[in-house]
């Protein structure tokens, strides 16, 4: 029934109900001006099934960064592996990773947003000087194929892992840092796959799985993480 599935209702000038199931909203019932009540819950009735298959799926993914404290002994992701964040005094700020550690040096160690500052800083950082030597390496290992990528650019994209522009600039989310490397080049390779072909039409799926022939397994796991 309707009533076991929690949905908001946005009322606009559409003609007809839709349906978004989301990782962070839930479930919002797109409505036209005076939809009735009992139309919508009959049509979140009716759609119960799909609703319920997609929250399942959505409740299976990997939030890397959701209910973080950024606190002594809290555990962090990085290039994969799982660090335990150590928060020591010093009037200094410093990040350092070693061992299974990444120590944070902070002059209030209760300085929540502090650390989260300085720990974001330092996976950017991390991330602008691996992305750069991977995306090195994969130029000279497919030189062949001549790829001319004019940028490399190193944003904290929300919603996305990577983008490339019309003009070959190549945008890589610095959240891939948390990752295992093997998603860095996945997506690196996708990105620059798209300097031969800005779409994703059959001629760009197959230059994209002579590269990559697991593609379709690496982008699967890769999806299961989401950086909210």
């Amino acid at each position: 029934m309707a009533d076991e599935i929690k949905y908001q209702i946005v009322f606009s000038r559409r003609r007809t109900i839709s349906l978004i199931v989301s990782p962070e909203k839930g479930v919002t019932v797109r409505a036209p001006y005076r939809t009735s009540f009992r139309t919508i819950e009959k049509f979140v009735n009716e759609k119960s099934g799909w609703i319920r298959k997609n929250l399942e799926k959505h409740s299976e993914l990997i939030r890397i960064n959701h209910g973080k404290l950024y606190v002594d002994g809290e555990t962090h992701l990085f290039m994969g592996e799982e660090y335990f964040l150590r928060i020591k005094e010093s009037v200094k700020s410093f990040v350092n990773q070693y061992d299974n550690y990444i120590e944070i040096g902070v002059d209030k160690i209760n300085d929540c947003a502090k650390i989260k500052m300085l720990l974001e800083r330092w996976y950017r950082q991390n991330a602008r000087e691996h992305f750069v030597k991977k995306l090195n390496e994969i130029l000279f290992r497919y030189k062949d194929f001549n790829f001319s990528a004019s940028k490399l650019a190193v944003k904290s994209l929300k919603s996305r892992w990577g983008s490339c522009s019309s003009k070959g600039r190549i945008t890589i989310s610095s959240e891939l840092i948390k990752l295992d490397e093997r998603f860095t080049e996945y997506v690196i390779i996708h990105e620059l796959c798209h300097l031969k072909y800005h779409n994703h039409g059959k001629d760009y799926y197959k230059l994209l799985e002579d590269l990559v022939p697991d593609y379709k397994a690496i982008r699967k796991e890769l999806r299961m993480y989401i950086t909210k």
